[in-house]
């Protein structure tokens, strides 16, 4: 089975283009992009009202998301969560809010803006149980065993090495630990001319892997999948997209994992 596509992808190029275009979302949110952002996504995809009334604004005027899966990961008061791919904040100040005091959460990303973006909102709400650190989804260098949970939201699928991310949250997660993420996949496999195209990646298409493989890659990393269920409100915008949704099945999915 395969567990990674893009083999012929230009890694080097493809960070570049991540990180060029994930700044803007964080610099000019209102600018336009071939995703949608913003709380009335985040609405559309189930997240609530109140959870979002209590994180700061600017975070999700950011967001990029592609499903919701609070519901799946259960986060629970005093537990320890990271965050793979955290942008601006919004998925880590909701889950520090879940989490309270006792808790702990840590977001993890390589764009600075994001970063610079997300410590400063921090600041603005004082909450000494989140921080944020810059590093690779692939290797975030946090300790062994030492979270409940991971969440990542439409991220894992713009990393050229996905089963190095799912070894990665298998590695920080504690035995009986939850992975729970939103991202896009495919039913078909994509074609070498999507999938070596940076651009289509930065957009979250060239990178979606299929879904079997995807599944695949995750119990290989030692995690076994509970539930996977479609996220039938998020839609893309860009003629390529929905060209690609038509002929590979290039969709969003939320699932959850468990260690152990």
């Amino acid at each position: 089975m395969t567990t990674q596509i893009g083999s012929h992808v230009n890694v080097g190029a493809l960070e570049q283009k991540v990180k060029a275009m994930y700044e803007q979302v964080a610099l000019h949110p209102d600018a336009t992009f071939h995703f949608e952002m913003g709380r009335a996504l985040a609405e559309r995809l189930g997240y609530e009202p109140g959870d979002l009334n209590a994180i700061p604004a600017a975070a999700i005027e950011s967001f990029a998301g592609v499903g919701y899966h609070f519901d799946l990961a259960d986060l629970r008061p005093g537990e320890a969560v990271a965050d793979l791919g955290s942008g601006s904040g919004m998925d880590t100040f909701i889950a520090a809010a879940k989490v309270g005091p006792a808790g702990a959460v840590v977001g993890i990303d390589m764009t600075d803006a994001q970063l610079a973006k997300a410590e400063r909102l921090r600041g603005g709400i004082a909450r000494s149980h989140v921080r944020f650190q810059k590093a690779y989804i692939e290797e975030t260098g946090l300790p062994d065993a030492a979270f409940d949970a991971v969440i990542s939201n439409g991220v894992i699928n713009l990393a050229a090495d996905k089963a190095a991310v799912f070894r990665e949250a298998a590695r920080v997660l504690r035995p009986g630990g939850r992975l729970a993420i939103s991202d896009i996949v495919t039913e078909k496999p994509l074609p070498a001319d999507v999938t070596c195209n940076v651009a289509l990646w930065a957009a979250c298409i060239g990178g979606a892997m299929q879904i079997d493989d995807y599944v695949g890659a995750i119990e290989a990393a030692g995690l076994r999948v509970r539930v996977m269920s479609a996220n039938r409100a998020y839609r893309f915008l860009s003629k390529s997209a929905e060209g690609a949704t038509r002929t590979y099945g290039v969709r969003s999915v939320s699932l959850l994992a468990t260690k152990g």
